[in-house]
């Protein structure tokens, strides 16, 4: 294949970027890697067009070199390129360097038998020393960001093999002396530095001359990598997430590592030299390498950590979140060995006073905040892992942190995580203060809760009631002067908006016996016999289900038989028996067995009435703990070693529900769209495989553009009968198409009910047209003209061109728009009126028809139906 152009490349390109997995999978995907590489040698191209074709594939090198071999020759074929460039400057060469080092860790290829990983380490530490400049690598000018590339993806080749450059430590020093890169070139000397003391600690070899300076060798064979080093535990060099693991307590750590003097004095002073560099580095790189040379020094022998102190100096006060966050990693590193108490005393006050500032963004606001929720004390009181706030945090340093309404809801989680920690800390002494804490607290949630409570609420408000109610209980579950008024707090609140029913589901299955049991009773003396609001049954069936148990079952019962009556759909009744069968677990008796017998002829739905007979057998004829294990075996419960194993996993089948493949159960598909009525109707054609019982379809519509679709139930499906038609009714919000994911529940022969999830099914904007009422006789002319101007201004209009087949204007007005037409002069011109549910119109005028189609003018109400409208027409020939 020839060299592509630009146009072409331009174009392959975006189609690649469109969907870079559907393009792999098809027929250029193969040669994509290929021909980029051979584009890259190309005089062709401009060096701006290569650039772009590098920067792909240092976007999508997975997809471009898949595996080993692959990236082995595209780096080798890279390293090429980059020889072939003429001495001139180039914008070629730092992305070549980069694709190259990218390609050879992406693709996996990067080892000790990679020809390619031999040439690409060689080359960049030439660039990187300085000796490979001027050998037709550009100008002067190009020098320094070659060698700051260079660094770069030395740094990237090192973080994938840890321990690879360790014995180029002593060159790397060197070069810090130099007029070299700073910033590259400390973080470069820095991890290579950490992961050296890591990998000699576990190995118990010696530190001497790992730091003297050196030259690259230039011995044929010579190399100065190590392939030993990077091919062990290099996921243990690894940092994971921001904590230290503790030198003392780790086997082989880095305190098993006895520096002898002279190696403590050449370490020191090498630490020394990055760190008093390290302002001339980004926020960003100062915070990294403080990272990694506190964790490399950190229970090393010989290092105190008063090396840092001259930094701390500089960074307590420091604006940059990433250098705070360093400073604070390196207290809980070090600890009072590098912190004093004034020094403690200084970053509480800092934090404080800074979390309190009304101008800070957000995301700023919660780092203050979770900065002072993990404070690193240098003695902590209590033990590791426990939640508590800095002993020198008091009330009254924390009085412009108390959390209020008006808060972000992240912020008000996290000052009320503070305030319950102020509050449980505190509460021993101080009682005067405490109280108005407490009352504050108490004021708080309160407040929520009456947000939580209004009918028309925003769904946060909700969520964030419950939030702040889970977190006063994990906090303070000790403390029943806290948790009693929630508890009533929270019963009021069921009262108030019992549609609040699957929250408080929710928070019983998250906190708990503290809280749990005593809202559990006030939540079931509130379901039984509370006052009952219209449509609140199936929460409180919901919130009984939860919180029913064995006692006060005479109570529960006579609510069940009252709400038994207003059980209409197949949603209550199956809420109405799970509630049934937790009784039954908890111990139901003679009053349960008569309300289950009662249920078994008096609920309308089949398939209700044949679990509730099914309960019913199940209690009469089974003790307790055979119960218990049909009702719901467990791996906790003990086997029965007899036949009723088997027995009992068969009702534990039949009282789930099972899933089903859809494809061995029924068919659903759309039938032939017929136009009546006042609203769009899509009409199903179900076609069962099996015998099919109470089968209920339920519909999702994707993107919300319909109102919510009714469920769909039918009786009774034989596969010997032919499909039926289902008329399922469309409400549109706005005419647009949709998909609609479809469910089906059912039962089978054998008596168990089963779950489907259906192919979705395509409502095609067609499908939501319908006719405007018939003008009179011999006046729809001037009534389509009437609709025609009372679409301007406010609508919009359009032109397209229709393609005809062969049979004509005529024919494609019949097949397809022929409801529509409210004037027509056959086969001359014909106007058509369309209304778009819920209050949209189209409106097309077709003449003057040529061989080849015919131009159709389009004018609407409803500007976004225009793209719609076009699209539909241009394809009518086709769908003709």
């Amino acid at each position: 294949m020839g060299s592509l152009s630009r146009e072409a490349w331009a174009q392959r390109l975006g189609a690649f970027r469109a969907s870079p997995s559907a393009f792999m999978a098809g027929p250029e995907g193969e040669s994509l890697g290929r021909d980029l590489l051979s584009g890259l040698r190309s005089e062709k191209l401009s060096e701006q067009t290569k650039v772009s074709l590098l920067v792909l594939s240092l976007e999508f090198p997975d997809q471009l070199w898949p595996d080993a071999s692959v990236a082995e020759a595209a780096t080798t074929s890279l390293l090429d390129t980059l020889d072939l460039l003429s001495p001139r400057p180039s914008a070629l060469r730092r992305p070549l360097l980069l694709a190259a080092t990218t390609a050879l860790i992406a693709g996996g290829a990067l080892g000790p038998t990679s020809g390619a990983s031999g040439r690409l380490l060689r080359l960049l530490l030439d660039l990187a020393s300085g000796r490979a400049l001027g050998r037709g690598f550009g100008l002067d000018s190009e020098q320094r960001p070659l060698q700051a590339t260079a660094l770069e993806c030395l740094r990237e080749l090192e973080s994938c093999q840890p321990g690879l450059l360790w014995s180029c430590l002593g060159l790397l020093r060197g070069l810090l002396r130099r007029e070299a890169p700073v910033q590259p070139l400390s973080l470069l000397l820095t991890l290579v530095l950490r992961n050296a003391l890591v990998a000699r600690a576990r190995a118990g070899t010696s530190l001497w001359g790992l730091l003297l300076g050196g030259d690259l060798p230039t011995g044929d064979g010579s190399c100065p990598w190590d392939w030993t080093l990077a091919g062990e535990g290099d996921a243990h060099l690894k940092p994971q997430a921001p904590c230290w693991p503790a030198a003392e307590k780790e086997e082989g750590g880095l305190a098993a590592l006895e520096p002898s003097p002279e190696e403590a004095r050449e370490l020191r002073a090498t630490v020394a030299q990055l760190l008093d560099a390290s302002y001339l580095l980004t926020p960003v790189a100062q915070a990294q390498l403080l990272w990694l040379l506190g964790w490399g020094l950190q229970g090393l022998r010989g290092q105190p950590p008063a090396l840092f102190k001259p930094q701390l100096v500089r960074l307590l006060s420091t604006a940059q979140l990433t250098l705070l966050h360093a400073v604070l990693a390196l207290k809980a590193a070090f600890g009072e060995a590098l912190f004093t108490a004034q020094d403690e005393v200084l970053l509480l006050q800092r934090l404080t006073v800074a979390a309190q500032h009304p101008a800070l963004p957000p995301p700023t606001h919660l780092f203050y905040l979770h900065c002072l929720l993990n404070f690193p004390e240098n003695c902590p009181l209590g033990p590791d892992g426990e939640e508590a706030t800095p002993l020198l945090l008091g009330p009254q340093l924390c009085q412009g942190l108390l959390p209020n309404l008006l808060h972000d809801p992240m912020a008000l989680l996290a000052r009320l995580h503070l305030l319950c920690l102020l509050w449980a800390e505190h509460e021993e002494e101080e009682r005067g203060q405490l109280q108005s804490l407490q009352q504050y607290l108490e004021t708080l949630l309160a407040g929520l809760r009456q947000r939580a409570a209004l009918a028309g609420g925003p769904r946060t408000s909700a969520t964030l009631c419950f939030q702040a109610s889970y977190l006063v209980a994990r906090c303070l579950s000790g403390y029943p002067t806290v948790l009693t008024p929630l508890t009533h707090g929270l019963a009021q609140l069921y009262q108030t908006r019992p549609a609040l029913a699957p929250h408080f589901v929710d928070l019983l299955s998250s906190v708990g016996p503290e809280l749990g049991e005593p809202l559990k009773m006030v939540l079931r003396h509130e379901v039984v016999l509370g006052t009952s609001r219209e449509g609140a049954l199936r929460w409180h069936l919901q919130t009984l289900a939860k919180v029913v148990d064995g006692e006060a079952q005479s109570t529960t019962l006579r609510f069940l038989q009252a709400a038994a009556s207003h059980c209409s759909d197949w949603g209550l009744q199956q809420a109405l028996l799970q509630v049934c069968r937790n009784l039954m677990r908890a111990g139901g008796g003679e009053g349960l067995a008569d309300l289950l017998q009662a249920l078994a002829v008096q609920l309308e739905d089949p398939d209700g009435r044949d679990h509730a007979r099914l309960y019913y057998l199940l209690l009469a004829h089974l003790s307790g703990h055979k119960l218990g294990m049909a009702l719901g075996p467990s791996l906790a419960a003990p086997a029965l070693a007899s036949s009723l194993v088997a027995e009992n996993q068969g009702f534990a089948a039949a009282l789930t529900v099972q899933g089903a493949p859809a494809s061995t159960s029924l068919r659903l598909s759309v039938g032939p769209r017929r136009v009546h009525g006042s609203s769009p109707v899509l009409h199903l054609q179900v076609e069962a495989l099996q015998p099919l019982y109470s089968l209920e379809l339920r519909f999702r519509v994707e993107g919300q553009v319909y109102e919510p679709l009714e469920m769909v139930h039918v009786p009774f499906l034989c596969p010997d009968h032919p499909a039926r038609l289902l008329p399922l009714p469309l409400h549109p919000r706005r005419p647009a198409p949709s998909h609609l994911g479809v469910s089906a529940l059912y039962t089978t022969p054998t008596g168990l009910t089963c779950h489907a999830q259906l192919p979705p099914l395509l409502v095609n904007f067609q499908d939501l047209f319908l006719p405007f009422p018939s003008p009179s006789e011999g006046t729809g002319p001037s009534f389509f003209d009437e609709l025609w101007a009372s679409c301007l201004p406010k609508g919009a209009e359009s032109r397209v061109w229709c393609p005809l087949g062969p049979q004509g204007l005529e024919a494609l007005v019949s097949h397809h728009l022929e409801p529509f037409v409210v004037a027509a002069q056959p086969p001359i011109s014909y106007s058509v009126a369309i209304h778009l549910p819920p209050a949209s119109k189209l409106l097309l005028r077709l003449g003057d028809a040529q061989v080849d189609g015919v131009s159709v003018a389009l004018r609407t109400d409803d500007w976004t139906v225009l793209p719609l409208a076009g699209d539909y027409i241009r394809g009518l020939s086709a769908a003709a």
